[in-house]
Order: C-alpha cells, then sequence, then structure tokens
C-alpha cells in the first residue's frame, strides 16, 4: 500500500538479525548473570584467588585507558598499589577486577560468545597478575 506521499510501504524487519554491534543483554541485571556464569566455570585455583578479589562492572573504560591490540580495554586488574597511584580509592585494601560491558559486549555475536570472552578476560586478568604469561595458561590447561 502506498501512502500520500507516494513513498512505499517499508518491509517487516527481519527478526533473525542481531545489532551490527554485537549482542547485547536487555540490561545490567542480566550482564551480571553472563559474568557469574563465566565466573563458575573458571579453574578451581583461580577461583580461590577471586574470592579476595572485588568484581566491579562498568560500561566503558576510562578514555585514556589502553591495553588492548585496537586500544580498547576490555578489563582492568588493580591491585591497591595501582589504585593508590591512579588516585582512584586511596584508602583501598582490596585487589579490584574491572570488567568493560561494552566492549565485551561489542565482540560478541550471542550469550555463549559473551560468557567465553568474560572468562578469557578473567582468566588473563588474573593469571598475568599472578605472573603467569600466556604459554603458562596453556601449560596449565585453562584456557
Amino acid at each position: 500500500m502506498d501512502d500520500r506521499h507516494a513513498r512505499h510501504r517499508r518491509r517487516p524487519a527481519d527478526p533473525r538479525r542481531r545489532p551490527i554491534e554485537g549482542y547485547r543483554p536487555t540490561d545490567a541485571l542480566r550482564f551480571d548473570r553472563v559474568v557469574g556464569d563465566a565466573l563458575r566455570s573458571l579453574p578451581a585455583p583461580l577461583l580461590e584467588h577471586l574470592q579476595s578479589v572485588e568484581i566491579h562492572l562498568t560500561d566503558l573504560p576510562p578514555v585514556s585507558s589502553s591495553g588492548a591490540a585496537d586500544g580498547v580495554p576490555l578489563g582492568r586488574y588493580d591491585t591497591p598499589e595501582v589504585a593508590r597511584w591512579r588516585r582512584r580509592a586511596p584508602d583501598r585494601s582490596v585487589d579490584r577486577l574491572v570488567l568493560y560491558r561494552r566492549p565485551l559486549e561489542a565482540r560478541a555475536r550471542s550469550r555463549a560468545e559473551l560468557v567465553a570472552l568474560v572468562r578469557e578476560v578473567v582468566l588473563h586478568e588474573v593469571a598475568h597478575h599472578l605472573g603467569i604469561d600466556d604459554d603458562g595458561i596453556e601449560e596449565l590447561g585453562w584456557s
């Protein structure tokens, strides 16, 4: 059916198409569940270390942060000394793992990919903090 301006009616949206920017849970609570699923899939020795680590979720990294190959970090592991140096929270005495929600969602195309990506980021950040390099992660069978 044409409208009065002689334009054609638009086709209905294809429900199978995913958003261009990747998989995005509908709200922060669902992203928390994704992170919980990823954390439960980590190896037991790593989970023991994470008991004393505060996990903080935020939408975007600070503008001055760097660390990923394309310039947008996916996560960061802060110790209290690093936090003091950055002047974030001088009175904090607990290690903190920060995950950036939007860059993680932009790289995943499904919930399963998002869980796997969050798991990989947490694994690498904690392992590098413990002094384990990528080859060591492979040798331990954690990847």
